[in-house]
């Protein structure tokens, strides 16, 4: 790091920094906001020390430790964190806005935070707040305080909108939180992870100012403090950077959180900036509207793009619709579970083993078909409970096959979408001839007899499977995302649905 000669002064509501040469000196002011008290002298020197000691987790050789002040009288007043002074013009934010390469720091940034979570205390009291009902009752309070700017600030339709998708999100998804605490991913983590306090150093990154006042707010799911920071960078107009910065952070973690809780966590950091801005409004600040429009703006792009989904994808035998259902599984990241392979799991066959039999005969009778979508839909709860958007691929030519997975789907608070395959008949015919490595047992007269028995489907968007998948899979994201298909992670192994 260069040398800094220049001295200089910032002040916040809570403390002064004064900058001198190399170092840089905090003076906790005495103030008593409800959420922290600095009010007397002991209760500043205990906060510089715990600053100190938890930061020192991050950036070792940043916090230098707490130096005393005294008074004229020779006794002690008060205290200062002593810190090396960091070079303004590396922050991590400066980069970004100035379009410089941050790649490298960034990826160092995701490893060394997935590292302290991967070493990070547990407890009880810190799982506690990594609950779906207390992540919940945090949503609550901010949407509580939020309301009163709603119409002013906030455009009702978005507050209300994003109310009711993390709403949706949080119901049934109690396995998903309960299976992120038993694992482990709940810890004493940063709580504060924002760009202008990471500083890019050419022997790697320094990350500052942890959440150092409320050990509850700092009790978090180690994606949801990586989140932080995805966000932030979205809202520094960085969204490629904030993709890949989270991807790497679930790979040097080994989290295979599903799409779905990226999004949300991602949105409830948005979203709670977004209450922040809207109180500064009420206290005069002519920018923060605008800011709580832009954060708000991010909470709900990623609230829609993080729907938990149930997507049935059905067709004659021919369509096509096995080769979508597995591309849209690889394009949104989600798991993927077919009748064909279902059915023969239920008989004891292998997928590719043949059971070809005349239509309604067969592992293929009304008993089997019931057995299989009753499986299917039991599959699918448990997938969705753990926040897994699920693609059924099946021919869906039952309107009470249909229904059955409907009711899985409202019950379970996911977004149902049908979409139906359609080709002509010469061609699904010569696709069904010519198909080879395949589950399905259907010939060109089992394709012509479940034409003639299909129930009709009015409430699927038809897909034309007739020309390239490229095509297919454009109409398809089309129907499942109406507010468009942007922030689509990259795919990550799937849980179990057992």
């Amino acid at each position: 790091m260069k040398s800094v000669d220049s001295a200089a002064v910032t002040e916040t509501h809570i403390g002064v920094v004064v900058f001198v040469g190399d170092r840089a000196y905090k003076l906790k002011k005495p103030v008593n906001l409800g959420f922290l008290d600095f009010s007397t002298r002991p209760l500043r020197e205990r906060a510089c020390h715990r600053e100190v000691e938890l930061n020192r987790r991050f950036a070792p050789d940043v916090y230098l430790g707490v130096a005393d002040v005294h008074g004229p009288d020779g006794r002690v007043c008060d205290h200062l964190v002593v810190m090396r002074r960091m070079p303004a013009d590396r922050r991590l934010a400066t980069l970004v806005r100035t379009g410089a390469p941050v790649a490298d720091a960034l990826r160092d940034t995701a490893r060394a935070i997935a590292s302290w979570h991967a070493r990070a205390p547990h407890s009880p009291a810190i799982s506690t707040q990594g609950t779906r009902d207390a992540l919940r009752a945090r949503w609550n309070d901010s949407f509580d305080q939020v309301r009163p700017f709603h119409g002013d600030v906030i455009a009702t339709e978005t507050a209300t909108e994003i109310e009711e998708l993390a709403t949706e999100f949080l119901a049934r998804r109690e396995p998903l939180f309960d299976a992120r605490i038993a694992d482990g991913r709940v810890v004493d983590g940063h709580g504060d992870l924002l760009a202008g306090d990471i500083f890019c150093l050419h022997d790697g990154p320094r990350i500052l100012d942890c959440l150092e006042f409320d050990d509850q707010l700092r009790s978090l799911d180690g994606l949801d403090d990586a989140c932080f920071l995805a966000m932030d960078l979205e809202h520094l107009d960085a969204p490629e950077l904030a993709e890949r910065f989270i991807t790497w952070y679930a790979e040097f973690a080994a989290d295979p959180a599903p799409p779905s809780l990226r999004h949300h966590y991602t949105a409830y950091r948005a979203f709670v900036r977004a209450k922040v801005a809207c109180l500064r409004t009420a206290q005069g600040d002519p920018d923060a509207a605008a800011e709580a429009r832009a954060y708000a703006a991010i909470a709900l792009r990623h609230l829609r793009a993080g729907r938990v989904g149930l997507i049935l994808v059905g067709g004659l035998p021919g369509t096509g619709k096995s080769t979508l259902a597995d591309a849209l599984a690889d394009r949104l990241g989600c798991s993927l579970l077919s009748s064909d392979r279902t059915r023969k799991e239920l008989a004891g066959l292998a997928p590719l083993d043949p059971a070809a039999a005349p239509y309604g005969t067969g592992i293929y009778t009304p008993d089997w078909d019931r057995r299989t979508y009753n499986e299917l839909a039991a599959r699918a709860t448990k997938l969705l409970r753990r926040g897994e958007t699920v693609i059924l691929d099946a021919s869906w030519t039952s309107k009470e096959h249909r229904d059955l997975l409907a009711a899985t789907a409202q019950r379970e608070h996911a977004a149902l979408s049908s979409l139906r395959c359609q080709a002509p008949e010469t061609l699904t015919l010569e696709r069904v001839r010519n198909r080879r490595g395949n589950a399905s047992d259907a010939d060109a007269a089992i394709a012509t007899a479940m034409r003639t028995h299909a129930a009709p489907w009015p409430e699927a968007t038809t897909i034309d499977t007739a020309g390239a998948l490229t095509d297919a899979i454009t109409q398809a994201l089309t129907a499942i995302r109406p507010h468009g298909a942007e922030h689509l992670w990259p795919r990550r192994p799937t849980l179990s649905p057992d």
